[in-house]
């Protein structure tokens, strides 16, 4: 009987609803199991505190009713509201802050000044503009490939494979 623990006796019924046979075997091994009997006094004063909490008696606080009776008769009034009016409650600021930032992004791209060109003052531009974007950022100019020797640069080998045919 060593061996065999009581756990599921006891997680099973409560110890005030075992039967005469199952109490005598919990308290037959309990007095050889140390272990078994902590959780066999456990799950008595379990239940003596679940016994004790039920009897007692909770009063709600003088005004609770009249309270709730006020919030019920309100929540009639005001009626219920709609599902997009709660969706708004809770995403209005999100959606407020996007749609000023598209409004701002749109008055930059348009309104911009000196982003309209016509083809004819971008070709003048470009024909007298020797930067390229390699140069600017990498600082290869044409002198440097010329010093370097034969080696053309990144930015004339790009401009030798684009260029137009005009």
């Amino acid at each position: 009987m060593r061996d065999e623990h009581i756990f599921n006796i006891i997680e099973h019924a409560p110890p005030s609803g075992l039967s005469d046979g199952e109490l005598a075997r919990v308290h037959a091994h309990t007095e050889h199991c140390r272990e078994c009997r902590h959780a066999f006094e456990a799950a008595q004063i379990s239940q003596l505190l679940l016994r004790e909490r039920v009897a007692e008696t909770i009063e709600p606080s003088p005004f609770f009713q009249t309270r709730v009776l006020a919030a019920l008769r309100e929540r009639q009034v005001g009626g219920e509201t709609s599902a997009f009016r709660r969706l708004w409650n809770a995403t209005g600021a999100l959606v407020s802050s996007m749609a000023a930032t598209v409004a701002a992004l749109v008055v930059l791209t348009v309104f911009a000044p000196g982003t309209a060109q016509t083809s004819g003052a971008r070709e003048a531009v470009s024909a007298y503009d020797s930067y390229s974007a390699e140069e600017v950022l990498f600082d290869q100019s044409d002198a440097t490939a010329a010093a370097a020797g034969d080696q053309m640069s990144y930015g004339q080998v790009l401009s030798t494979l684009y260029e137009s045919d005009e």
